[in-house]
């Protein structure tokens, strides 16, 4: 019997996985949580073969919890409406062993769970293509500047740390709004952080 334990903070949601997934002859749902602290506490306390938690909840996203799992016999099943590339390289990081998104038919759910229990990881395959179209076009140095910018800094401290003039910085800053084809700072800030690219 495979158990497992599920970590969705919609209620109706946690109770539809749940049933479904104990009407499999081969699975028992051991354990419901409703954001990511309370997932952890059930995994020490129940040790299911099986994790299946949502990316965005209170207290401690699913990210955050599949990290502190990724040396437990667990296997973490990412379950979410998110198709972000940042999202699926930080679970690709916790190695986690699958990544799911909910509008998945819910036979696929059970079948991934059989294949993952068999050794083997299961990626929503749009998460696949995008991972690759996701190469980040700036330089090491270009990665500092952004970094500094999302850190608040202005042109002149940025300058200043990175030992260099005014002016280079905002040839650095002008050719990273050019390679990310944003307009402005802010969206740039934001692309590199839903790209996952702020190491």
């Amino acid at each position: 019997m495979i158990r497992i334990v599920i970590a969705e903070d919609q209620r109706m949601l946690l109770g539809a996985l749940g049933s479904l997934l104990d009407l499999e002859k081969d699975m028992e749902v051991v354990g419901k949580a409703s954001n990511g602290e309370e997932v952890l506490t059930l995994v020490k306390r129940l040790q299911p073969d099986i994790c299946i938690m949502d990316i965005e909840m209170p207290i401690k996203s699913g990210l955050d919890a599949a990290e502190e799992l990724k040396n437990d016999s667990c296997k973490v099943i990412v379950l979410t409406t998110f198709a972000r590339t940042g999202y699926f390289e930080r679970a690709r990081k916790a190695e986690v062993s699958g990544y799911l998104l909910k509008d998945s038919p819910s036979e696929d759910l059970a079948n991934s769970i059989r294949t993952i229990m068999d050794g083997r990881r299961i990626y929503a395959p749009e998460l696949v293509d995008m991972a690759y179209d996701n190469e980040n076009p700036l330089t090491a140095r270009e990665e500092q500047v952004i970094k500094l910018i999302a850190e608040g800094k202005n042109t002149k401290e940025i300058a200043k740390q990175l030992y260099l003039t005014n002016g280079t910085v905002r040839n650095y800053v002008s050719v990273i709004l050019d390679k990310l084809d944003v307009s402005n700072r802010i969206e740039a800030i934001s692309l590199v952080k839903e790209k996952g690219w702020f190491k």
